[in-house]
């Protein structure tokens, strides 16, 4: 199966936010800096930018996308986390929280996020897109539950017609 979740760009990010200057000037530092490669000047920019100002959740939700582009999924996840218990309505850091738990598996609990997230934000598209994809796979846990089974049914042919699915190239 190689349906990839997808967390909200810092790029859409940007564009949808307005800031106060001080946060703003940082996130433009910061979004210059990763996408002329300099991803590690980046994640200091908001690092410094954040000793300065704690609590913003922009800031900080920005830092937990690089964390997660880098790969370092822990940190990205400890940072959505209190992002999401400090302001339960941030839809954007549930979606990204939700990604990273579908790629550990754990469905039940990404699936949670992301039905919040659509709730909260019913235009935000990523997040209709991921839940989507979510729902296929659990469709497609279920039907190999019941592939399991003696019972007669379609399950293989429900199977059969999911794989292309499962598959399809993501934009």
């Amino acid at each position: 199966m190689t349906l990839s979740f997808r967390p909200l760009s810092l790029l859409a990010l940007l564009w949808a936010l307005t800031l106060p200057a001080q946060a703003q000037g940082a996130l433009e530092q910061a979004q210059s800096h990763w996408y002329a490669g300099r991803q590690t000047e980046a994640v200091n920019t908001l690092e410094a930018a954040l000793t300065a100002q704690p609590r913003d959740a922009k800031l900080r939700f920005a830092l937990a996308w690089m964390r997660q582009e880098q790969g370092q999924t822990g940190s990205a996840e400890q940072l959505l986390r209190s992002l999401i218990e400090e302001f339960p309505d941030h839809s954007e850091a549930q979606n990204n929280l939700a990604v990273i738990l579908a790629q550990r598996g754990e469905l039940d609990a990404a699936q949670q996020l992301l039905e919040r997230a659509v709730q909260l934000h019913p235009e935000h598209w990523q997040a209709q897109e991921n839940l989507g994809d979510l729902l296929l796979r659990l469709a497609q846990r279920a039907y190999l539950r019941a592939a399991q089974s003696p019972a007669p049914g379609g399950v293989q042919l429900k199977l059969k017609l999911l794989e292309p699915l499962l598959r399809a190239p993501q934009r």
